[in-house]
């Protein structure tokens, strides 16, 4: 059995989390942006289906991608260069963010569903409106080609979901990701669960107490400058790959 939260309950503490299904703490009928800012300073986040109350999870171990570990694969690599040199081709930072997100929503081959409900696009477009969520976009002209979307919080960055359009968009979407963290100095990437894909990239497993204690010391840390990187292309986050 697992809590019912109203709206002003607060959330139990993560190690009430349930070990099957892995992580899951609690449920609710509500999504707000408070909400979702109470959620991820504690390691908690949320995912449901459509026909689903909204779950809240806190898995053990917790999937996380160090900056300092990223690897990309000697073809993105290849193709990165191939952007960078091509002046029709831009990274560019949260100037679309409810395209970007409604894109992830987007069905795809042997997907049932999506757990990015109206409710989830009305929260996070909020969290954005704030200042602290954010996208990452690759464009050709005024096409939007992929990208991907989460959130900051003081120097933890929280992934959420990706998407592309074209081979390999959402891919240098991360890659620009990656390197603007690096330079300021965010060491961290919650993944959330375990995939072969993040693994690819260097993703890994850690204890849930070690998340959390991330979390703690690098959720309080000053703010990411966001605005500095927005709204002008930049290509040349990827110029050192």
């Amino acid at each position: 059995m697992i809590p019912w939260l109203e709206r002003d309950d607060p959330f139990p503490a993560v190690e009430r989390a349930l070990p099957t299904p892995n992580g899951l703490l609690a449920a609710s009928a509500d999504l707000t942006a408070d909400r979702l800012l109470d959620a991820y300073g504690r390691g908690i986040f949320p995912w449901y289906g459509d026909d689903e109350p909204v779950l809240w999870w806190s898995p053990d171990p917790r999937m996380v991608l160090f900056t300092g570990e990223f690897k990309i694969a000697r073809s993105l690599r290849k193709t990165i260069r191939k952007v960078v040199r091509c002046a029709a081709v831009e990274v560019r930072i949260d100037t679309a963010f409810d395209a970007v997100i409604r894109a992830c929503a987007a069905p795809r081959p042997k997907q049932n569903g999506t757990w990015i409900t109206p409710a989830v696009i009305q929260a996070y477009g909020e969290l954005h409106r704030r200042g602290l969520a954010h996208s990452v976009e690759v464009w050709r002209g005024q096409t939007l080609l992929g990208g991907l979307y989460g959130v900051c919080l003081g120097r933890m960055f929280y992934g959420e979901s990706m998407f592309s359009r074209a081979t390999d968009a959402s891919k240098i979407a991360l890659a620009a990701l990656v390197r603007l963290l690096q330079l300021e100095e965010v060491r961290v990437i919650d993944c959330q669960q375990n995939t072969r894909h993040l693994a690819s990239f260097g993703a890994r497993e850690i204890a849930r107490r070690d998340f959390c204690s991330i979390v703690r010391a690098e959720a309080a840390r000053d703010p990411v400058p966001w605005a500095k990187y927005a709204r002008v292309n930049r290509s040349d986050l990827l110029s050192d790959y």
